[in-house]
Order: structure tokens, then C-alpha cells, then sequence
């Protein structure tokens, strides 16, 4: 019975039955345990050669292996007294080694009302991160977004610093990350701005069950009020905040609803300070 157990490679199944069989042989209490050790001893020697083989498949695959994500796609129509339609579509690629890990952004945001575009949003980014320890490591971060209505044709950013583990556990994370970035913005006047600015950014998810999920992204941006290298004054902050609850549907579909606050402190002339959008999307995750 217990070599039936053992065969399985079912660690509670060995453990429940070896207890079993202690109880109603007690004298074979000392034999059972030592096979019980030798399993154990086994199964841990299994796990690390499993391991090594995954470390060593990881690094040696290739650029375009190990890639995972999702594709996010919500879409309105309304005609009759008024006509609109609108359009979201999201894609993130996240690709995670032994010491670095890649993840790539870009969502698209239209709407047009009685025939006149009333929202075109774009943003894309990719930041690479490299593992220093447990807790702490670098990133970079190059960004760009384009949004008329916000009175900028182009912004790009890059960005580098330190970023740290606050919490990562199982169904509950969070990082921070601080650091210098540089940003040029293009405006839809034709003028253009080259700034020194800093970044603060916090990322957190929280797997509420096996079947929902609350995200929270966000991070904030300050230019220097000088050109280039000249540090002056504070000028323009800039601050965006992405919060998304996600329901499963099936072990690869999920609904996603999400609400994004874009501000700036210094608008462009005729733009608001503050923007935001509500979606309600269809996620399908590879």
C-alpha cells in the first residue's frame, strides 16, 4: 500500500497513508519513516533537477521565446438621435528570465460623435528590468503617448533608476520605482519642449479570488522648468493613474473594467488639467 503511494509521487497522499499505516503498525513505525524520508529526499532531488533544467532552458531560449499577454478589445456604436462610435484596444507582452524580464505596452483610444473625433489617445512603452536581489532592481522606461486633445501631437520619455519589492507574495504584490527621466514634447502648435524630469511610479495587483483581480498602474512624472541640463523650477507635472478590476470568464477570457486619470499641471492652451476615460473590455490572455 505504501509503495503504491509512494509511486504515485503524491506527497500527501505518500504522508496520509504512511500515517495510516503507523497507526495500525506501530511497530513498523521506524521502517515507514525512513521511507518516508527517502521519498521525500527523492521528490526534493526531482524538484531541483526540474529546476535546473528550466533555469537552463530559460536562458539559453531564444529573443522571441518566453513571451506571454494579453489582448484587451472594447468597441461602441449608438445611431438614431445621436451617432457615436468608439473604439479601445490594448495589447501587453511580458517576457520573464532568470535575472531580467521585458514588458511592452500600447493601447488605443478613439471616439468620434456626429461625425467629428472627440477622443484619439495613443501610448506605447517598453521597460526592461534586471533582478539586483530578492527585493530591489533597475529599469529603464521608454515612453510615448499622443493625445490633440490634451494639446500634444508626441511626448517621449526615457527614464532609468531603482525600483523595489514592497510586497510579493502569491496573490498580492507591490513595487515602486523612482528614478531621472527625460522628456520632449512635441505640442500641436508646432512648438516643442526638451525637459529633465523625475519619475515616481507604483504598481499593484491583488488577486481578490481565483477569479478576480484589482489593478492598480500609475506613476508621475515632473519636468524641470529649464531646457536640457538646466535644472530651474518645477514646471509641468504630469500624473497617470490606471485602476482596472478584472473578472474571469474562462481560464484565458476576462471582462475588464477600468477607469484612467490623466493630469497635467500645465496644460497646453485650450486643454484641461484633468482627463479621464471609462472602458469596459473584453481581456484574452496568452
Amino acid at each position: 500500500m505504501v509503495d503504491a503511494a509512494i509511486a504515485t509521487g503524491d506527497a500527501k497522499k505518500v504522508a496520509t497513508v504512511i500515517e495510516v499505516a503507523k497507526a495500525t503498525n506501530p511497530a513498523d513505525a521506524a521502517e515507514l519513516a525512513e521511507m518516508q524520508a527517502d521519498f521525500e529526499a527523492g521528490q526534493k532531488r526531482l524538484a531541483e533537477a526540474k529546476a535546473k533544467k528550466r533555469e537552463a532552458e530559460i536562458r539559453s531560449a531564444g529573443l522571441l521565446r518566453n513571451w506571454s499577454g494579453s489582448g484587451e478589445v472594447g468597441a461602441s456604436l449608438s445611431s438614431g438621435n445621436s451617432r457615436n462610435t468608439g473604439l479601445s484596444l490594448a495589447l501587453e507582452l511580458n517576457r520573464k528570465g532568470i535575472d531580467w524580464s521585458h514588458k511592452l505596452r500600447a493601447t488605443l483610444d478613439y471616439q468620434r460623435s456626429a461625425g467629428t473625433t472627440t477622443r484619439e489617445q495613443i501610448f506605447a512603452s517598453y521597460e526592461p528590468r534586471y533582478q539586483i536581489d530578492d527585493g530591489l532592481f533597475a529599469y529603464g522606461l521608454a515612453q510615448y503617448d499622443r493625445d490633440r486633445f490634451q494639446g500634444f501631437s508626441g511626448r517621449y520619455a526615457v527614464s532609468g533608476g531603482l525600483g523595489y519589492k514592497l510586497i510579493d507574495r502569491k496573490h498580492l504584490s507591490l513595487s515602486a520605482q523612482l528614478g531621472p527621466a527625460y522628456r520632449s514634447t512635441e505640442f500641436t502648435d508646432g512648438s516643442v519642449e526638451n525637459r529633465l524630469a523625475g519619475l515616481a511610479a507604483l504598481d499593484f495587483d491583488w488577486q481578490i479570488t481565483d477569479r478576480l483581480k484589482l489593478t492598480q498602474d500609475g506613476n508621475m512624472m515632473a519636468e524641470t522648468g529649464g531646457r536640457a541640463a538646466v535644472l530651474i523650477d518645477g514646471s509641468n507635472t504630469s500624473v497617470t493613474m490606471t485602476t482596472g478590476l478584472e473578472a474571469k470568464v474562462s481560464n484565458r477570457l476576462s471582462t475588464r473594467l477600468s477607469f484612467k486619470l490623466d493630469y497635467d499641471s500645465d496644460p497646453a492652451d485650450g486643454a484641461v488639467s484633468t482627463d479621464t476615460l471609462s472602458r469596459f473590455t473584453l481581456l484574452y490572455g496568452f
